[in-house]
């Protein structure tokens, strides 16, 4: 095992994931280091969110090795994982629709020996919308205004990594450039983030590299500057 992955705040060496009898990841490995901002691209089914989901013990079966702030992680349970340090933003939001927006923040626990989480006034800060809503329940928010809090929820915890799906997906314009303003904040306060997205351009924006799968293996690395030199071949990996 080379030296960055001792310093890295996530190291995945050899990760097969399964669902019943679908071998959907085949062979994973990437690193994470501390503070970086990191996504997962690719064709649907490729197993980015499968990626995300291993990583937290939620698929049915994974082999390999997790090392998370080096610590090996592949036989803890989830909910140890979390504890960790670990907050995950599925794609489907999951907030809580009958309670307040505020209430959802106050839900959270934090963890304990950990960094504090954001207070409140932080989230506000950096969600001015939440603010506005923090007395409407979660069903009378919008679209964005719904990922805004699934966001927030997670950096109430204490949580230094940050998995993130989808974030972007069917969001106006203004509310996925928020996103992507909280992103870089998250970055400029030394949070790690695993993003998965298909929208490129946004995340080609916030990444420091760019992970390309396909039929569960990373197939190629990039960073920013390498696009345009290599833009036919980001077009085959991501193409239909």
């Amino acid at each position: 095992m080379n030296s960055a992955t001792h310093t890295a705040a996530l190291a995945v060496r050899d990760l097969h994931a399964w669902y019943g009898e679908s071998h959907v990841l085949q062979g994973v490995d990437f690193d994470i280091q501390h503070g970086e901002v990191v996504t997962l691209l690719g064709r649907n089914g490729a197993g980015r969110t499968t990626t995300l989901r291993a990583l937290l013990g939620l698929t049915g079966r994974r082999s390999g090795s997790i090392r998370l702030f080096d610590r090996e992680t592949t036989e803890l349970s989830t909910h140890h994982i979390a504890r960790l340090g670990v907050g995950y933003c599925p794609e489907e939001r999951g907030i809580f629709a009958s309670l307040s927006c505020e209430e959802n923040l106050l839900l959270p626990p934090l963890f304990k020996g950990r960094e504090a989480g954001l207070s409140l006034d932080e989230v506000y800060r950096l969600f001015p919308n939440l603010e506005e809503r923090k007395h409407s329940p979660g069903m009378a928010l919008s679209g964005g205004e719904q990922q805004m809090l699934a966001l927030a929820r997670i950096l109430r915890t204490g949580a230094r990594l940050l998995l993130l799906d989808e974030i972007s997906e069917g969001l106006a314009p203004v509310i996925v450039d928020t996103l992507g303003q909280a992103i870089q904040e998250l970055r400029r306060r030394g949070y790690t983030i695993l993003l998965v997205e298909q929208n490129f351009h946004f995340s080609a924006a916030l990444s420091d590299r760019l992970l390309f799968m396909e039929s569960g293996r990373i197939i190629d690395t990039l960073t920013p500057d390498q696009l345009d030199d290599n833009a036919d071949k980001v077009a085959r990996m991501l193409s239909v």
